[in-house]
């Protein structure tokens, strides 16, 4: 009866998630901010500098150029805008979803300092002596042209001035030789002249009226160029003020409102997919419990969601790929634990004692495997860049919610079962044949194998030491001769990218390119009816705009834009060096303490030739390498290190077993039967993850295929290595030292599960 009523609690659990997930979920991710890669926008990061020489950036003046850039954003109607101040000297502006990019990036860049001068270029009144918010658009009574009107706040000063001007009129003076002008500039900069620019066709100074009269009035009319939208925005731009500094464009990035759907729809139907074939995979491999697996990896993506939502995190394309890669984390936490339940079943307990021993018995490995791996993500958010930011974000919590659902969730709906009837005499509904099962009472001790069949990894060691320095020779040589194709975010330059209904053949695309007077460094087809555009100089911002209308008019193409100066690729490269170097510290000193000094040095080598098989690919391939193939790295390095931890973690509790271990074949005995009692799960676990980093890597955006090929690359060699580099190079190294320093780990005590 007792055991009754728990089968129909874990129904309800399961429906009562399915009823909340079911009508809340829509709810939730309509609520949930896009960055720009997924709903359009533009990035901008600028450099700041004083107006005045001699004068300091502080954080006083970097919080007001802050607050006055919320201003203008805020006339913008934007409310999901972030302007942050990064490191000393910088702000970076994101703003998602605007429809008019180059009304915003005109907004943002100006500084707004407005001033009146005469045509000797001497200053008479500035930004100061304007009253705050008065500025409007307005229409000429005569000519109804559009106009912006201000006040002054001492209309006597103004009266003197323009007294002073109207003394100096000449009305049969030409417009050059005027004396009697007040020249209205924004943004004047030491150097500028009216005596040059009164000879452009388009100068740089709003307007220059005649004065004839004195003008005793604080109303002031500003004349020029305009349009209806043009008077607007400049009156927008006065009224939110002027900034206190220079602000010089590092790095921008646009993308096109469509551009981010179609990346958006893309990504979110090659997750479904892969979670759809993770689901089946654990459900066939592991039976019942790959069934109560899939419900709380349903009820983990619920959870993230719902945390990311109330954190008010920003979602990009790389934050949805270390969501699905977080499945792949909570898949390896339930797979340790049924792979230990299903150890101990064959070794002839009931399925409730193989369940208390196996749950106990993983929870060790899930918790070291899960911190090593968070201290990656962790070293990425500190010095990632924002979208890094939002992938290392994203991990964080994914890492977290997974070790929640898989060591709580999982384990707690599986003792609803694990006393009923229908579990009892059905081992084959945990993944366990009857005739696997060998009788309790006899204390023989059966070498694990491999699909039934005796494996010997440890015995075939050199052959894997000489595979990977092959590997590792080639991967020199390939880096040596043709070294990485560095994206833009480690060069200088600008990158557009061309996406249509269309195919665009390159040679028309190199005339349209000619007709705008631009010189591409590269075309590259980039998919079915993508074309990439590379140049070696940054593009200004005025002629992004032209070319964005040339293209969407001429082939009906969205683009992306993403212009980087050399300041920001040089960051880069260090703040990645630096990221790989402290990682691996934090790696080191954890293993060390949980382990031993010799577990953390070669599990860092194993680290080391993952991360470099993915530089040597990305070499010989071609592949463009950028700033989110430097996160898949970093994020490879916590995979492999969870693989790997998971392996040591076993040799280490064979080795308390044997308390003392004295020769070198004892000891190869113990790693090769830890290497056959981890392959299964680490083959699993592989698996389920790549099933996920190849739905992106085939079905999803294009912006993320680098991403995708760098982790399926990374994903694969961290389990070779894993397996049979780190563990058996541990072997070689310890085992020449035995003689004089025997293996030895005192028994501890059990690490118990969660009571549930």
């Amino acid at each position: 009866m007792k055991n009754r009523g728990k089968i129909v609690a874990f129904f309800l659990i399961v429906l009562l998630f399915a009823g909340t997930i079911g009508t809340t979920i829509t709810g939730i991710t309509k609520d949930i901010n896009l960055g720009l890669d997924l709903q359009g926008g533009f990035e901008i990061l600028y450099q700041i500098e004083p107006v005045d020489d001699g004068e300091e950036v502080d954080r006083e003046l970097l919080e007001s150029t802050v607050r006055i850039l919320n201003e203008r954003v805020n006339r913008l109607g934007i409310s999901e805008a972030s302007i942050d101040i990064e490191g000393e000297d910088r702000i970076r502006v994101q703003l998602a979803g605007i429809k008019d990019q180059e009304e915003a990036r005109e907004l943002l860049s100006t500084s707004a300092r407005l001033s009146f001068r005469n045509v000797n270029d001497e200053e008479l009144l500035d930004g100061s002596d304007v009253k705050e918010g008065s500025a409007k658009q307005d229409f000429k009574q005569d000519t109804n042209q559009p106009i912006v009107t201000l006040q002054l706040k001492d209309a006597k000063k103004f009266g003197e001035i323009t007294s002073e001007l109207a003394a100096k009129a000449d009305p049969t003076a030409p417009l050059p030789e005027k004396k009697n002008l007040l020249v209205i500039w924004m943004d004047y900069q030491k150097g500028n002249s009216f005596a040059e620019e009164v000879k452009k066709e388009d100068p740089k100074y709003i307007s220059a009226p005649s004065v004839n009269e004195t003008l005793n009035t604080p109303n002031v009319m500003i004349e020029g160029n305009f349009t209806v939208d043009s008077a607007q925005r400049l009156a927008d731009i006065i009224n939110a003020g002027s900034l206190p500094v220079n602000m010089t464009e590092l790095y921008s990035q646009t993308v096109g409102a469509q551009f981010g759907e179609q990346a958006l729809n893309k990504t979110v139907f090659a997750g479904i997919i892969g979670i759809s074939i993770i689901f089946l995979f654990m459900i066939v491999v592991y039976r019942f419990p790959g069934f109560i697996a899939a419900v709380n990896l349903s009820i983990y993506i619920y959870l993230i969601l719902v945390v990311f939502e109330l954190m008010n995190g920003v979602l990009t394309l790389q934050g949805i790929a270390a969501l699905i890669l977080g499945v792949g984390m909570a898949v390896d936490a339930n797979v340790i634990t049924f792979e230990r339940i299903k150890e101990e079943l064959r070794e002839g307990k009931s399925i409730f004692a193989s369940f208390k021993a196996g749950t106990s018995n993983s929870l060790r490995a899930i918790v070291d495997a899960n911190i090593t791996t968070i201290l990656a993500a962790i070293v990425l958010f500190i010095f990632g860049t924002s979208s890094v930011k939002g992938f290392a974000t994203m991990l964080i919590l994914s890492i977290l919610v997974s070790f929640l659902t898989a060591v709580y969730g999982t384990r707690f709906l599986m003792q609803l079962w694990v006393k009923t009837k229908f579990l009892k005499n059905r081992p084959g509904w945990i993944g366990v044949k009857k005739k696997d099962i060998k009788d309790i009472s006899d204390p023989t001790e059966v070498e694990p194998k491999l699909f039934n069949r005796e494996v010997n990894p440890v015995k075939h060691r050199k052959k894997f030491f000489i595979a990977s320095a092959i590997m590792v020779i080639l991967g020199a040589i390939s880096l040596g001769l043709f070294q990485l194709n560095p994206g833009i975010d480690f060069t200088s330059g600008s990158r557009i990218q061309l996406e249509s209904d269309n195919k665009m053949p390159t040679d028309d695309i190199d005339k349209s390119l000619d007709e705008l007077g631009l010189k591409a460094e590269s075309i590259v087809p980039s998919g079915e009816n993508n074309v990439v555009l590379r140049f070696d100089k940054v593009i200004n911002e005025d002629r992004i705009a032209e070319i964005q209308s040339y293209f969407k008019e001429n082939y009906n193409a969205e683009t992306s834009v993403s212009i980087v100066s050399p300041v920001v690729g040089e960051e880069l490269v260090k703040n990645a060096l630096y990221a790989l170097g402290i990682a691996s510290i934090g790696m080191i000193i954890y293993v060390a303490f949980r382990f031993e000094l010799f577990f953390a040095i070669t599990a860092i080598i194993a680290l080391l030739h993952d991360a470099f098989f993915v530089l040597a690919i990305f070499s010989i391939m071609r592949i463009e390498f950028d700033i989110t193939i430097v996160a898949a790295i970093l994020t490879i390095i916590g995979y492999s290190i969870n693989d790997t931890i998971v392996t040591f973690d076993r040799i280490r509790e064979n080795l308390r077993k044997k308390k003392r271990v004295k020769s070198f074949k004892e000891l190869a005995n113990i790693v090769n039967r830890s290497l056959v009692q981890t392959l299964t799960r680490s083959i699993n676990t592989t698996v389920t993850t790549l099933i996920a980093v190849l739905a992106f890597l085939f079905l999803g955006a294009e912006s993320i295929t680098g991403f995708a090929i760098a982790l399926t690359v990374g994903l694969i060699a961290g389990t070779y290595s894993s397996l049979f580099i780190a563990s058996q190079l541990w072997l070689v190294w310890r085992g020449k030292m035995i003689k004089e320093k025997p293996v030895v780990f005192a028994k501890k005590k059990k690490v118990e599960g969660p009571q549930v």
